[in-house]
């Protein structure tokens, strides 16, 4: 007896082939069930047919026509945020577990290795962006040892790993992550920036993460910091810090004024400079930001489809 649990992906470009090719190659609870595009010109469409794979180009409601859908648990989301704020309606009416890749947040906040377990019981999940992936599990690592004032992060990445969805998601990306930097890595205020870098050839991602922390135990702060970068590289190898982290006193006597705050802030600066390789199971190496972004979806939907097994 298969004790899988069947998945779908709606949306066949560059994040949902890789999510694709990393459920075949490494889903140890979960199988492939269908691929779902709109494109009948889509290449990762003719990949799927060519794999075996159930595919329809209608959409979320051709999936619903397709006699594979009742086997299905979980559905993967890699098409845009409004889109789906649809999707998500009649997923939970079909009584289908959502992973939603988009910034559309209908579903609570999850960063694999910060908050999975208080989530892993949700009908819909969202996965932030690729920058909050990346950064909120470093907010998070400080604000377990020191109460974070401030956190800002900037993540750059390879202008040619940028397609359609997130070009045409950039203003939610800035307010989606600045959310989670806030509610999912503790900062009292958080804010992101995104880059699209032009570079050629194409350079990895690269993030970077400025906190403003309420303490001087810089040895508790990189501790924090070098077990959260282990947890995250349990589901993402290609995770690591680029250099040591870096440490500015902001002396009591000399404090700082926030944008938009009317007070005054002292503390210790913390930077944290981070570098994402991709694994290359479908997209180049540079491609970073996808890779963690389905990396996480992959963690979150096994350890939902283990609840399922024991729930059964």
């Amino acid at each position: 007896m298969n004790s899988k649990v069947k998945v779908a992906i709606i949306g066949s470009g560059n994040i949902g082939m890789d999510l694709m090719m990393k459920i075949m190659r490494h889903g140890q609870r979960l199988e492939m069930g269908a691929l779902v595009g709109i494109d009948p010109k889509s290449e990762g469409l003719a990949r799927a047919d060519r794999l075996g794979i159930a595919t329809t180009v209608d959409g979320l409601e051709g999936l619903r026509r397709m006699p594979i859908y009742r086997d299905i648990g979980i559905v993967f989301d890699a098409t845009s945020a409004k889109a789906h704020e649809a999707h998500a309606k009649i997923l939970r009416q079909d009584g289908k577990s959502a992973i939603d890749l988009t910034p559309a947040a209908v579903g609570p906040y999850v960063v694999p290795s910060v908050n999975l377990d208080q989530h892993v019981g949700s009908d819909n999940v969202n996965m932030v962006t690729c920058g909050g992936q990346a950064t909120i599990p470093i907010v998070a690592a400080i604000s377990r040892v020191a109460p974070v004032a401030y956190a800002e992060i900037v993540a750059s990445i390879a202008s040619k790993s940028a397609g359609p969805g997130t070009r045409a998601n950039i203003d939610e990306f800035t307010e989606t992550t600045s959310r989670a930097i806030e509610t999912v890595g503790g900062a009292k205020r958080g804010k992101a920036i995104i880059i699209l870098n032009p570079a050629e050839p194409p350079l990895m991602m690269r993030d970077t993460v400025f906190c403003l922390a309420q303490s001087d135990d810089r040895r508790a702060i990189e501790d924090s910091i070098a077990a959260m970068v282990a947890s995250v590289q349990a589901y993402v190898p290609g995770y690591r810090l680029k250099q040591a982290v870096q440490f500015e006193t902001i002396p009591a006597e000399s404090p700082i004024r926030l944008a938009g705050g009317a007070k005054t802030v002292s503390g210790l600066k913390v930077t944290v400079f981070l570098e994402v390789e991709g694994a290359a199971h479908y997209l180049p190496a540079y491609a970073g930001n996808l890779d963690i972004m389905t990396h996480a979806a992959l963690r979150t939907a096994e350890r939902m489809a283990e609840r399922h097994a024991k729930a059964a």
